[in-house]
């Protein structure tokens, strides 16, 4: 007994039925589906990862008499990148309690292109310490300008305490499981884009050849 060529072989049982569900389901339920997931592991996230916080203080270069503003402008665009250099660093560890690895990864400068100001942040799990970190860094880089201060004819003053920080700097959950559920929403999409093209080719029936044409052997003969 021969098998029914136009018989199609589907799967039975609960992978059957699974997939019979899946072909019901509109094209839209990927992309609530993928946002949903998206959306958990992201709010998920933002629960168990540990939150950081960051505490800047402030610093202005003030030109002495012998010098003008222009010249502390250019100084202050300096000293913002010298903060960092190992130097600078060295000293701040005392202050700070901390290694001067920790202070590298940890501690960030920025300058304005208009104001003679530098600002020095430093980022940490715990908010005292990132206060900590961020004064001592600025006391250090205060010691080493005003020791140039005779050629220089430029004062660093401190203009504003790194204060504790109340508020973490790090995301928060709910705005890491809405970036969840947009990337989610995104992986979505594309799978619903890329879907079409793959069943296309399998929904597609098989082409079953026709039965073979008798031959009338007398008609030749």
């Amino acid at each position: 007994m021969t098998e029914n060529p136009t018989r199609s072989h589907r799967p039975n049982g609960p992978a059957g039925a699974a997939l019979a569900r899946a072909k019901v389901l509109p094209p839209w339920s990927l992309l609530a589906a993928g946002a949903v997931l998206g959306g958990l592991v992201g709010g998920a996230y933002g629960v168990v990862k540990t939150p950081t916080y960051t505490a800047t203080s402030y610093l202005v270069a003030v030109p002495t008499e012998k010098s003008d503003p222009s010249a502390a402008l250019g100084f202050a665009q300096a000293y913002g990148r010298v903060a960092t250099q190992l130097a600078v660093l060295g000293d701040a560890q005392v202050w700070a309690g901390v290694p001067v690895r920790t202070l590298q990864e940890s501690v960030q400068t920025a300058t304005s292109p208009d104001a003679p100001m530098v600002s020095v942040s430093a980022t940490s799990s715990a908010p005292d310490l990132a206060a900590d970190m961020a004064n001592a860094v600025s006391r250090a880089l205060t010691l080493h300008a005003n020791d140039a201060q005779a050629d220089t004819h430029v004062e660093l003053q401190q203009f504003a305490r790194a204060t504790k920080p109340t508020e973490a700097s790090s995301a928060s959950a709910t705005v890491t499981g809405l970036v969840g559920a947009s990337a989610g929403g995104l992986l979505g999409g594309l799978v619903l884009l890329v879907r079409p093209r793959r069943t296309a080719d399998s929904a597609r029936p098989a082409s079953v050849p026709g039965p073979a044409t008798a031959v009338d052997v007398r008609g030749q003969m």
